[in-house]
């Protein structure tokens, strides 16, 4: 595709290019952090348990494998708690009634941030019965 054509299908609206669109999507970002903090009670209890759980993770991990393993469930739900605002927030855009669509989104939303949170739990259990209970 020559730059002409390039330039054509390109969408003005998509915003910047190269460092400064890198730039741009750091702030964005951040604002995403900010909002989640702000509006999202939930988002708050997860930041809360990797507050806990993270200093845990990197103490009692004796090499860097178990200290990614132990850390790994703590980003994993902090990112599904996002994605399920996320989703929450687009359907509560589109209209308040109740669609059984809307609740089909919302409620697989839900199911990523358990499944994330049992994974949690799961890697968690594990090594410790592994490190406590079997050596």
């Amino acid at each position: 595709m020559s730059p002409t054509q390039e330039q054509n299908t390109r969408n003005d609206k998509k915003g910047k290019r190269g460092l400064k669109r890198i730039i741009n999507a750091f702030f964005y970002s951040l604002d995403g952090f900010r909002a989640a903090w702000r509006d999202e009670a939930a988002f708050r209890q997860i930041v809360g348990l990797c507050v806990v759980f993270v200093p845990l993770g990197v103490y009692v991990a004796r090499d860097w494998q178990e200290g990614v393993l132990l850390l790994l469930p703590c980003f994993l739900a902090l990112m599904a708690e996002l994605i399920n605002s996320a989703i929450e927030n687009a359907i509560d855009y589109t209209g308040l009634e109740i669609h059984p669509l809307a609740k089909k989104a919302k409620d697989m939303g839900s199911a990523v941030q358990f499944l994330a949170l049992t994974f949690w739990v799961c890697v968690w259990v594990g090594y410790g019965v592994v490190r406590w209970c079997l050596e």
